[in-house]
């Protein structure tokens, strides 16, 4: 059985490692980060299992399905608290709550055995489980405005006028209807917690859309979507084949 262990505290990572290894189970590479993580999947052979923690130094690891396909089973590491974790039985998938357990892994592993180990099944319904583990701030209010500086001065925009949020060598932009880009002093990963998902999706690793700014949407190579903005034309604004089909279904609710 081919295992890799996926989380950004390197202690968690290299005892989870241990306590493998005692139960038999060798461990083929320990990663730490979103980035690492998809690289290294690109360029091997997947394993038969994972051991994925949710969050990781650069983003949530299910930033790494957006970009890969993977058909490894996962068992999830997370301190997130039990009603959250509703969603993990829902979906089949196993978890454990950090700090881990020796006899909570070695059932999960006892799980994987009896039920995956001879199917390629990906054992998550990703949308689903990230949809439910939102669900406790359903409630929450989303930021209405951002708030750049241009120069001396402080400029303030609603979220309305703004187009889409995108990334660009290390840096997190804006771009408002009036067709210009501003800095923010964020990233991606933060803005996903502080944007209704309702008017906002974020289609890749670069780009958050609003709803109401998309032009139009022609099919791409690989079974992709390219959306066009009304304004925004400084790159090309590609849907992730993982994606699409949420992104589908978010354009209709």
């Amino acid at each position: 059985m081919r295992t890799i262990i996926i989380e950004d505290e390197k202690p968690s990572a290299r005892r989870l490692e241990r306590m493998l290894e005692k139960l038999n189970v060798p461990v083929e590479q320990l990663l730490h980060s979103v980035n690492d993580s998809i690289q290294w999947l690109l360029e091997n052979e997947q394993p038969d299992l994972i051991f994925l923690d949710i969050q990781l130094s650069d983003g949530l690891s299910f930033e790494i399905f957006e970009e890969i396909e993977v058909e490894s089973a996962i068992i999830f590491t997370t301190a997130y608290d039990e009603y959250a974790l509703k969603a993990f039985k829902l979906n089949s998938v196993d978890y454990l709550l950090k700090p881990i357990d020796e006899e909570e892994l070695e059932t999960a592993l006892k799980k994987y055995r009896s039920k995956f180990a001879n199917n390629n099944e990906l054992t998550a319904n990703l949308s689903e489980l990230k949809k439910l583990l939102g669900s406790e701030n359903s409630a929450k209010t989303y930021k209405k405005r951002f708030t750049v500086k241009v120069g001396q001065h402080l400029k303030m925009f609603p979220v309305d006028q703004i187009e889409c949020f995108y990334s660009e060598n290390k840096g997190t932009y804006l771009h408002t209807k009036d067709n210009r880009s501003y800095l923010l002093e964020t990233t991606l990963e933060n803005l996903e917690a502080e944007l209704n998902p309702e008017k906002f999706y974020r289609v890749s690793r670069k780009f958050f859309v609003n709803i109401n700014a998309i032009e139009d949407m022609v099919s791409y190579t690989n079974s992709r979507l390219k959306v066009k903005l009304n304004h925004f034309d400084e790159q090309e604004i590609i849907v992730a084949r993982e994606r699409v089909k949420d992104f589908k279904e978010w354009l209709a609710n």
